[in-house]
């Protein structure tokens, strides 16, 4: 059993006022209760002033990426042995910026998903995606063309015990030779792939940049977009009626925001040739969340140096940028995250897995606070922590 003891907390969902302490027992939240009682048998850790909320959940990231620029170029290059440290490399990354869950959407040859159960965080995984014959990502080894063979790669998905199913409907500028602001697939394709998916019980998310790629991914009843860039003629463009669409399927859309440095040149200039920037999107995103439209952090983490693993809270941050309140951007990589996940994680309510972080200072008013991770737990066992032996008793 452990407590946690701390200024406050965000519960997923809303502030909670201090002094606060968590309560985890067997691998749950057993309790969260005001002040700081005395709880028999447990392991209270002191976290001063600092605020507890649920473990973060990227859910958009690419373990089998490392974190340098062309990393999915590199991928066909990597031995076995290695994909196995990128993956525990990434992995690490994300536990120091206290993400505790993550979702990958795009590994090689299986890799993620035949070892997703070794690692301490929880790894949710697609396995390759689905893209059309050397479209995006096509070197991961998901192609598959015609009615037959995506129902076949759908079910094959399902074998493997995929916990949602990827799909790329539109070219990504990651893979030279694709067309980034059309389509890979059909509407009628897209909504096969969604049929099968969910007549095996697989959510689907679709990769799509281009405007008409997220029409007709909404068109075809996917439960989640990343990126929902909607380029359309050297510009992004999102139609009213796009929005009412989206709000009203409620589908989650995840806008891969954050980064840390520009990208490569030849990243930026097919940017400034779509119309695509950090300012457009930005907008893009507050005119989304105004009209409705709900949105979940991931980050594409471990595609390039400047979209590395574990910047969950540059993330966030722009997503305060986008005009979006603190207490919603902390629900779209906690609670809203899990929601879209489908896992019992991202709240602090007792019976949730007891996956919590520590940061000093209070993210409801500053977002930046979320840079300064102090403790992670776990299952309620601490997984990493800066405290002094003295404050844990």
């Amino acid at each position: 059993m452990l407590a946690l003891r701390a200024a406050r907390a965000f519960d997923g969902e809303r502030s909670i006022a201090g002094p606060v302490t968590v309560v985890t027992e067997d691998g749950k939240i057993r309790a969260v209760e005001r002040g700081h009682p005395d709880v028999a048998g447990a392991e209270v850790a002191d976290l001063g002033t600092a605020t507890v909320l649920p473990g973060l959940i990227d859910t958009h990231v690419h373990l089998c990426a490392d974190s340098e620029n062309g990393a999915l170029d590199r991928l066909p290059e990597f031995t076995s042995e290695h994909l196995d440290a990128v993956i525990a490399d990434g992995l690490d990354r994300q536990l120091r910026a206290g993400v505790t869950t993550v979702r990958d959407l795009g590994d090689r040859a299986w890799a993620v998903v035949d070892q997703r159960d070794r690692h301490r965080q929880r790894v949710l995984a697609s396995g390759p995606p689905i893209t059309s014959p050397r479209g995006h990502c096509w070197s991961m080894g998901g192609e598959a063309s015609g009615d037959e063979a995506l129902r076949s790669a759908v079910r094959e998905r399902a074998e493997r015990r995929v916990d949602v199913v990827k799909v790329m409907a539109s070219g990504g500028f990651a893979t030279p030779g694709t067309i980034v602001d059309d389509c890979q697939f059909t509407e009628h394709e897209l909504r096969v792939v969604v049929e099968e998916a969910h007549s095996l019980g697989l959510p689907v998310t679709a990769h799509a940049h281009s405007l008409a790629a997220v029409q007709r991914s909404v068109a075809a009843g996917v439960d989640g977009i990343e990126h929902c860039t909607c380029l359309s003629g050297g510009a992004m463009v999102v139609p009213v009626d796009l929005m009412d669409a989206l709000a009203e399927a409620d589908i989650a859309v995840c806008h891969t925001l954050g980064s840390t440095e520009t990208p490569p040149p030849h990243i930026r200039e097919a940017f400034e040739r779509m119309g695509m920037s950090l300012a457009a999107k930005i907008n893009a995103v507050g005119r989304m969340y105004d009209h409705g439209v709900r949105a979940v952090s991931g980050t594409d983490g471990g595609i390039g140096a400047g979209k590395a693993h574990g910047i969950t809270a540059h993330a966030l941050g722009d997503m305060v940028e986008a005009g979006m309140p603190n207490s919603v951007v902390l629900a779209s990589a906690t609670s809203g995250a899990a929601r879209a996940c489908g896992v019992t994680k991202g709240a602090l309510k007792p019976g949730w897995d007891a996956d919590v972080i520590a940061v000093q200072g209070d993210p409801m008013r500053d977002i930046t606070a979320l840079h300064h991770v102090t403790t992670v737990v776990i299952g309620g066992q601490i997984a990493t922590t800066v405290l002094p032996a003295d404050r844990r008793e």
